[in-house]
């Protein structure tokens, strides 16, 4: 048995994996969707002190808090910031790493410094209105919120690397409507023998567009 823990991507809260949270369930895991403070039903909470730090907190108060030591982080997007940060803070709580079509970002990196003009234009979009959070885009599903702008511009601080875990899995989607900013990344760590990389005939959203495959690999990581 894994516990798995779901980190949704920016504007988006828990609800992105509670469909897949429930199949891991089916098949005797635990999991825990998470909503990050100041988006989904935690919107309440933004403010203009809401960060990286922030969410990384989120993640490491549950692994403590329900005394998880087996943990499998999966992060979709910005998520795999915050997954990277917080297993960096508890490495003793952490067996895997799986990132969905997210950043995998080194000492320093933030979400504004590894994407690309576009998306640097999509993160300060409505920023005007407060001054410290990004609109959801308009395709978004209804229930995406205002996103902290401050988790998306802060660098992460790291201690060590990921050698330290011991699954790593990064999963690349293929369907981006224009290019993916991810390419660069999945072709660096397609090529390191300690990763496990899957591309995937998908939208950005893979558990809405391949929750099957998404699914069988978070299986596969859970035998390790």
């Amino acid at each position: 048995m894994t516990t798995f823990v779901l980190i949704p991507g920016a504007w988006h809260g828990a609800w992105t994996f509670e469909p897949l949270a429930r199949q891991l369930r089916e098949h005797g895991h635990h999991a825990y969707p998470l909503t990050l403070t100041g988006v989904g039903d935690r919107k309440h909470l933004l403010t203009a002190t809401v960060n990286l730090d922030t969410h990384m907190d989120d993640v490491v108060n549950v692994l403590t808090d329900q005394e998880i030591t087996d943990a499998v982080l999966v992060g979709h997007s910005y998520g795999g910031m915050v997954i990277t940060g917080a297993a960096d803070r508890v490495p003793e709580r952490v067996a895997g790493l799986v990132y969905v079509d997210a950043m995998v970002p080194q000492d320093g990196d933030s979400c504004w410094s590894l994407v690309t003009e576009q998306e640097r234009a999509w993160y300060l979009d409505g920023s005007g209105e407060t001054g410290y959070s990004s609109a959801p885009l308009p395709f978004f599903d209804p229930r995406a919120t205002p996103h902290p702008l401050a988790s998306l511009l802060q660098s992460v601080r790291l201690r060590s690397g990921l050698d330290r875990y011991r699954s790593r899995d990064y999963v690349y989607a293929t369907g981006w409507d224009g290019q993916s900013p991810f390419t660069p990344l999945y072709q660096r760590l397609r090529d390191d023998p300690a990763w496990r990389t899957h591309a995937l005939a998908s939208g950005h959203n893979v558990m809405r567009d391949a929750p099957d495959d998404l699914l069988k690999i978070l299986l596969a990581a859970s035998h390790d």
